[in-house]
């Protein structure tokens, strides 16, 4: 009998859930097959992940996302990378439904956009990233042809646009049918698909409410867990995909010096050494020299790798032309035209005249970043009279190297956000409800009458925790405990005050053994990094320095923004942790971070092999606290002799200065920080700058509103502190 009711238990835990879940993929498939079969524009893949996730909750709308997603990867492998987007809509579906989305159809519609940028927008751009564009493939392909031929957008955009517009297609009537199913499907069917797991008495709603209110001293246990799973996780990609990466690229290198060694090996067999002379004199005209050409062409065709192939004589003056094919994006030199040696290849040069074979050699010269491979030709004497050499472009060990990165990084978010959910799920389980349950019914176990003391104890007893660990065994002590106080409670009441305090003590001892609390951060560097992009996308819709604000720059700008405060870390902590106001010596040595930042990246430029983007990242360390008027520091710069990016980071800083709370004051009204910002113009600050601002003043306010926080570390003071020296 305990062996029936053990295997009922089982069915009905975990197999008849299983079992709809399997249903939901075969609604995937089947509906997705169904608009392939019929050549429809359509996916209709995700109706049975979203009715999984608002049905069963996150766990089981990711399983069926997933699940769909690996199935349909035997038939097609590159699904697999796209199991994410499977996974962020089976959460972004539970989260919509948790805020009642789902109860009215018109807030239904609200999210048909969002799931369309998830599988269009966000689809498009993994795609993109993967295997680039092309016109010929996929279901959005005719729309996408189609607005390329009108000229008006290019590849990129015009399979984005595409892709976008199919999804929402897609997604509004994959929401309509699922908001009618919703309607149609009886509420207990929630209960019987739920995946769950309780090691206690299985919580109702309104106690699962009151459990989750237990408040930490510190961060909760299940963040800890949380943020230690994570952690591992990253670290392990990190380093996996890092190793995988650098082999890929060892390989790759290998691969293409392979082959563009036989290729050169070919082309040298191809020519005939004893006639390399003959040409010079006779000219392209001969027939011979044209079928070597043709004989080349083949040899260049049949290797898509391949972006040159030549022939060199080589002489002390430099290259002599032979042989040089025409390319799609350049054409070949002439008979005897005459090539300057690049510098890259002047160590190789006494090797080539003396007729030596050199390895391939890497270079990024006059035509780019290439691999090339020179081959000795040969005469019937074994005398050296040219090189047949084979260049392969660098730039595509790159493009792949993206596409392999992306692959892997689609491959673990995806899996990373499961084992997340999944851990969350086991934790809530077999961890946080029982400590929660046992901690809200210690807090609240009543001891004004005999009747409250019973109560608190059958509540406690009631909850029957058997998670076969310690705490089960914290459970049982505690239950125990409580039972035994009730049980002696006559001989208790003589020693009432006692008794009390134990009682009390022992609860609050319990109840500190799973309290922790939470401690915010600022975040002036993310604010400060969002009114930056804010303000040059701003500045460009209204062309101010438009020869300065292109897309390159913007982007380099906005991304070393988070370094305006690099040099910091050479000021002593005494000062940075200063909670009053800094003396002059101390702000002398304060305003040295913006030197010492100067130092900092002028040594990383020197270690870069690119410097545009640490160009601008000293541009914003060394000069964000010039003012426009020429008062400020470290040199004094006055007007367009500061760098835009540090004018735009100088506005920026202050006014997260002035919104943001600290320890020491509360935050500025926002209309009053604007005030400020106002007056310093044409003295602290920019004017057009301060124009854009102003005129976005609600896009700033809500950048500084998605980004409020109630408390602010001690570390994050230090901006505020020399806005008040200043």
């Amino acid at each position: 009998m305990a062996n029936e009711v053990k295997s009922d238990g089982f069915f009905k835990r975990y197999l008849k859930p299983i079992l709809f879940y399997l249903l939901f993929v075969l609604v995937n498939i089947a509906l997705n097959r169904l608009v392939n079969y019929f050549h429809l524009p359509l996916f209709l893949d995700s109706i049975g992940t979203i009715l999984a996730a608002i049905l069963g909750g996150y766990l089981p709308g990711i399983i069926v996302g997933y699940t769909t997603n690996i199935i349909n990867c035997t038939s097609a492998p590159s699904t697999a990378y796209y199991a994410i987007l499977s996974v962020l809509i089976a959460l972004t579906a539970r989260f919509f439904y948790d805020r009642g989305f789902f109860d009215k159809f018109h807030k239904t519609i609200v999210t048909i956009p969002v799931f369309a940028f998830i599988g269009g927008f966000l689809g498009s751009i993994l795609t993109y990233f993967m295997y680039g564009f092309g016109m010929g493939e996929g279901i959005s392909s005719s729309f996408a042809q189609s607005l390329l031929a009108s000229g008006k957008v290019n590849v990129f955009f015009a399979q984005l646009i595409s892709d976008v517009t199919i999804d929402l297609i897609d997604k509004a009537i994959t929401v309509i049918v699922v908001f009618i199913l919703l309607k149609i499907i009886p509420e207990k069917f929630a209960s019987m698909i739920a995946l769950v797991n309780w090691k206690q008495r299985p919580l109702r709603k309104e106690e699962i409410i009151e459990v989750n209110k237990t408040t930490s001293r510190k961060a909760p246990l299940r963040t800890k867990i949380i943020v230690i799973i994570g952690s591992v996780m990253i670290i392990v990609a990190l380093v996996t995909t890092t190793i995988s990466y650098i082999l890929y690229q060892q390989f790759a290198i290998k691969q293409y010096t392979f082959t563009a060694k036989n290729v050169a090996s070919l082309v040298a067999s191809t020519v005939d050494g004893d006639r390399v002379d003959a040409y010079f004199e006779e000219g392209p005209g001969s027939v011979d020299y044209a079928d070597t050409v043709n004989k080349l062409k083949k040899i260049y065709e049949s290797s898509p790798y391949i972006k040159y192939i030549y022939v060199y004589k080589i002489l002390p003056d430099g290259c002599h032309v032979v042989f040089d094919l025409d390319t799609e994006d350049m054409e070949g030199g002439e008979l005897g035209d005459f090539v300057e040696f690049d510098e890259s290849f002047m160590d190789k040069v006494p090797a080539l005249l003396s007729g030596q074979p050199i390895d391939p050699i890497i270079t990024n010269d006059t035509f780019g970043w290439l691999l090339t491979d020179y081959e000795p030709v040969y005469d019937s004497t074994h005398k050296c009279v040219c090189y047949a050499c084979a260049d392969i472009s660098m730039e595509e060990i790159t493009s792949n190297g993206i596409s392999f990165l992306v692959k892997v990084f689609s491959l673990f978010l995806g899996f990373f956000i499961f084992i997340l959910v999944f851990s969350m799920w086991h934790m809530q389980y077999h961890l946080t409800f029982p400590l929660d349950a046992m901690t809200y019914a210690a807090n609240h176990f009543a001891h004004s009458s005999d009747e409250e003391l019973k109560n608190g104890v059958e509540r406690l007893n009631d909850l029957k925790i058997l998670t076969g660990d310690e705490i089960e065994s914290l459970y049982e002590s505690l239950s125990k405990t409580f039972g035994e106080t009730v049980g002696y409670i006559d001989e208790v009441k003589t020693k009432g005050k006692e008794i009390s305090k134990m009682q009390n003590g022992l609860i609050y001892i319990m109840a500190d053994l799973v309290e922790s609390r939470d401690k915010s951060t600022g975040d002036h560097i993310r604010k400060t990094s969002a009114y930056v992009n804010l303000i040059l996308n701003k500045l460009k819709e209204k062309e101010g320095f438009k020869d300065i604000l292109t897309d390159e720059y913007i982007y380099e700008v906005s991304n070393s923004s988070p370094l305006h405060d690099v040099g910091k870390i050479k000021v002593s902590d005494l000062i940075l942790n200063k909670p009053g106001r800094l003396n002059d010596e101390e702000f002398e040595k304060m305003k040295m971070h913006t030197i010492e930042g100067e130092k900092i990246i002028d040594n990383a430029m020197k270690l870069s092999s690119t410097s545009d983007y640490l160009k601008e990242a000293k541009n914003i360390s060394t000069y964000h606290h010039e003012k426009y008027d020429g008062s400020g520091y470290p040199y004094g710069l006055k007007g367009d002799d500061i760098p835009l990016s540090a004018r735009i980071m100088a506005v920026s800083d202050v006014f997260d200065a002035l919104v943001s709370p600290r320890v020491y004051k509360p935050a500025m009204k926002f209309e009053d920080a604007m005030n400020i910002i106002k007056d310093g113009s044409g003295k602290h600050f920019d004017p057009m700058i301060v124009e854009v601002f102003v005129e976005n003043e609600e896009a700033v306010r809500q950048i500084a509103e998605e980004h409020k926080r109630v408390f602010y570390d001690q570390d994050n003071d230090d901006d505020k502190k020399e806005e008040k020296n200043e």
